[in-house]
């Protein structure tokens, strides 16, 4: 009810009380009965509150004077929005896994939500909603029915995934992966692992710290956490797979093996990489008591986010690899290992740039040019030349570079979010 949010929100009631659907900062989505929250942005959110009413909104927030009809004034929206999070989360009974790390956050996410919810009903995080906004909506918008939630936790500084387990309150703490990913705002790969190790830290004795044993500074936030420790990796860890093969499309096929049984698993993600997610799913769901078949089964159904290494065959017999939703080094040499293992003679990757690097970006940039060579790999760059070519001014640029696709052609499309290269994969499907 929309009184039951002013007294979480620290707001004031005017108009009618009102029964609440669910919670939307998006007046072109609200659906009816949801409460609208405004963000103040690079927009002002409260100018689309009448947007949001006439869509079907049930009630808003505002810290302006109300426009009518049902409204609950705070001081600051956001603010209001992580305190409604917070009230939905000590409602809800059952476990609240957090997932974060430098690489694989969402398709870790996805695939743990799979893995749980061939045994119970589970909500997980839309796409890539993993901050102040994102995490409190996912908690808001939980069913009623699901009996786990699961959150995914990005960071932008220290203290902030800290903060984000205050509201969510996990009591299982997965983290995939440290490595050169927003090194310009963190200044270094241990400050990085600093503050992804915060999400261990949040766990109380009785919560499970899910790591990496293959990394050594998430394995070492092992001694971080006061919560039970379990593991997964490739070369060491509790759950493990065993005979890795790529099938059509570069579907990994594996033997999964946990302390509780092993199964075989066919995973429906592509990329060899996509064998550590799922390792890191599978532990996730082990935790919280999900037994080794129905994991088995979840994780040959789990279906990514958009834009993560979609792979498809165009009319033409070309592969598209769709990668381009982000990027980092670590991210970005899975995605060249992954065109690579195409059996395609012509492999050309379109690549745009790594973002948030800081001083490290154009020895990352150059690196990844270097290990393109190697693998005998064609690049195009879009709009950097720190690849060790000259670039391509867009991606209209970059599809005309491609010219004419052939059956004996594979194409990787991937950079950070700045550079849009969604447009070149779009074109090419369209080919």
């Amino acid at each position: 009810m929309a009184s039951e949010a002013a007294l979480a929100a620290g707001g004031r009631l005017t108009g009618p009380d009102a029964e609440l659907s669910g919670v939307s900062i998006d007046s072109r989505t609200v659906a009816a009965g949801e409460l609208f929250v405004p963000v103040v942005a690079e927009r002002d959110g409260h100018d689309f509150i009448d947007d949001a009413l006439a869509a079907g909104a049930a009630a808003y927030l505002t810290a302006m004077p109300p426009r009518g009809a049902t409204a609950v004034v705070v001081d600051d929206t956001a603010t209001a929005l992580a305190e409604l999070g917070r009230f939905a989360r000590s409602k809800f009974d059952g476990p609240v896994l957090g997932i974060t790390g430098s690489v694989g956050k969402t398709s870790v996410k996805d695939m743990v939500a799979a893995a749980i919810g061939a045994d119970r009903p589970t909500h997980a995080s839309p796409m890539s909603f993993n901050n102040e906004l994102g995490v409190p909506l996912t908690l808001l918008n939980c069913p009623e029915g699901a009996e786990a939630v699961v959150v995914e936790m990005g960071a932008r500084g220290m203290g902030h995934i800290a903060w984000l387990c205050s509201l969510a309150q996990p009591t299982v703490g997965v983290v995939t992966t440290v490595g050169a990913a927003h090194t310009e705002l963190f200044g270094s790969v241990e400050a990085v692992a600093e503050a992804k190790g915060e999400l261990v830290e949040s766990l109380d004795r009785s919560g499970v710290a899910v790591l990496n044993a293959d990394q050594p500074l998430v394995a070492a936030m092992a001694s971080r956490t006061e919560a039970a420790v379990l593991t997964f990796g490739r070369i060491a860890g509790d759950i493990r797979a065993s005979g890795v093969s790529l099938g059509d499309g570069l579907c990994p096929r594996f033997r999964l093996e946990t302390p509780n049984g092993q199964a075989d698993v066919a995973l429906a993600a592509c990329g060899e990489h996509m064998v550590d997610n799922a390792l890191a799913a599978a532990a996730a769901a082990s935790a919280v008591g999900v037994g080794v078949e129905e994991i088995a089964a979840g994780l040959g159904s789990a279906q990514l986010s958009p834009w993560r290494m979609e792979v498809t065959e165009l009319a033409s017999g070309a592969v598209l690899i769709n990668d381009a939703y982000n990027a980092n080094p670590m991210s970005m040499a899975a995605g060249l290992r992954s065109l690579a293992a195409v059996d395609r003679p012509r492999r050309v990757a379109v690549l745009g740039v790594m973002a948030e690097l800081g001083d490290r970006a154009a020895a990352e940039h150059a690196a990844i040019g270097v290990l393109a060579r190697e693998l005998s790999i064609e690049v195009i760059s879009v709009a950097t030349a720190d690849y060790g070519l000259p670039p391509v001014d867009d991606a209209s640029a970059a599809v005309a570079a491609l010219g004419r696709l052939e059956g004996d052609t594979a194409v990787l499309v991937k950079a950070s979010r700045a550079a849009g290269l969604e447009a070149v994969a779009a074109a090419l499907s369209k080919s």
